[in-house]
């Protein structure tokens, strides 16, 4: 597809000749770092090539109207300005809509309405951050079309909102970070408490980074994503009876170790685990991207998902058969799950002499267990949040 089909479908969906303008923001990874974002550690993720595109123009009333490629079978989904609150039957128009009304909340003004078109070639379900890109793609869209002076950060802050507030899931700020503030074949090591960030070339050495999609839709993600939450802060409750620390990423390896027996419930001590260890484990694999040390990042990859199998148990059978078949694989330094878990996606960095033999092997062993096939794509590392300003095929 091309922008110009997009323009075309935007001006055949809602009837009109004008020309909109275009829009793009990314999906995003995770390297290394899962579950730490909400627990106060680092995340370290990167902005993909695939992502959630919007086409829009300004209206001279306050309609504003709602149409995505994707989900052609809802329509048109209509609301007004004055009336922008959560409608269940407005299904994924919700997102923009919660941008929308955060945007309002902070004190800018939006003075007609506007028709949107959506298509995101994200895939559905997989766990790379489609709602995250369409929030931040309808930020830079808001403040492009009414010539609003959005700090980027608060554009990201305002985004997590939307999802923790309007959508109504507890997410850290980690997903829209990426998108909002991705630099080019760079990844981004983010302090959660803090918001300081670093960037890391991701120099790769003729390998590539390979997203490997279940085909499983993450149906047990958002539930058992609170309930770890809630475990977490548990855990974090019974530290701080004897420990003055803000979050579980305060810990190092060793302190935790000194003081678990505060946690009372095992399970919970586990969950606290896998944190600790994981936001030490980010801030290595940092380090180990700067001296380009690919081999060891790729070990610390490994042992990251067997901490999210055993102590925080978010993987799954189909996450687990793909990242233990790539372990074999000639030419992979490291896999892991990335994103909540439940099914969504896997990682693994491939020698790109090894790319056919390595999912030949995957798909086969995968169908054997599992009953059906993944899906690859090769990420390729890009930029943040942006107006396009040219033709692009995607």
């Amino acid at each position: 597809m091309k922008l110009h089909d997009l323009t075309e479908t935007f001006q055949s969906i809602f009837n009109t000749d004008q020309t909109p303008r275009a829009f793009f923001a990314p999906g995003r990874i995770n390297l290394i770092g899962e579950h730490t974002d909400y627990n106060g550690g680092h995340v370290f993720p990167a902005a993909i090539s695939f992502g959630t595109y919007a086409v829009a123009a300004r209206r001279s009333d306050n309609k504003i109207r709602f149409y995505s490629i994707n989900f052609k079978d809802i329509g048109i989904v209509e609301c007004e300005l004055s009336n922008l609150d959560y409608n269940k039957a407005h299904h994924w128009a919700n997102f923009p809509k919660g941008m929308l009304q955060y945007f309002q909340k902070e004190g800018y003004t939006l003075s007609t309405g506007f028709d949107l078109l959506i298509y995101g070639n994200i895939p559905n379900g997989a766990g790379l951050s489609s709602s995250a890109s369409i929030e931040l793609v309808t930020g830079v869209m808001l403040e492009k079309l009414y010539h609003l002076n959005v700090d980027r950060i608060r554009m990201i802050q305002i985004g997590q909102l939307v999802e923790n507030n309007y959508i109504g899931v507890n997410t850290g700020i980690m997903d829209q970070f990426a998108i909002g503030k991705a630099k080019e074949d760079h990844a981004i090591l983010l302090d959660c408490q803090t918001l300081a960030h670093q960037y890391a070339p991701l120099d790769l050495q003729n390998h590539v980074i390979m997203i490997i999609n279940t085909n499983k839709r993450r149906e047990l993600a958002e539930s058992k994503y609170n309930e770890r939450r809630k475990q977490c802060e548990q855990a974090l409750l019974d530290l701080q009876t004897e420990l003055s620390i803000n979050s579980l990423g305060d810990l190092t390896p060793e302190a935790f170790e000194k003081n678990k027996h505060l946690i009372q419930n095992a399970v919970n001590q586990k969950r606290a685990k896998h944190a600790v260890y994981e936001n030490h484990r980010t801030l290595e694999a940092f380090d180990k991207l700067k001296q380009h040390d690919l081999r060891s990042f790729g070990q610390l990859m490994n042992h990251s998902h067997l901490s999210l199998q055993h102590d925080y148990e978010v993987t799954g059978v189909e996450l687990d058969t793909i990242v233990e078949a790539a372990w074999k694989q000639e030419g992979v330094l490291g896999a892991r799950m990335t994103g909540a878990g439940f099914g969504g996606c896997a990682l693994a960095i491939v020698h790109q002499d090894h790319l056919v033999g390595f999912q030949q092997n995957i798909k086969q062993s995968y169908y054997e267990k599992i009953g059906y096939y993944p899906t690859f794509y090769i990420a390729t590392i890009g930029a943040g949040a942006k107006e396009m300003t040219s033709e692009g095929v995607f």
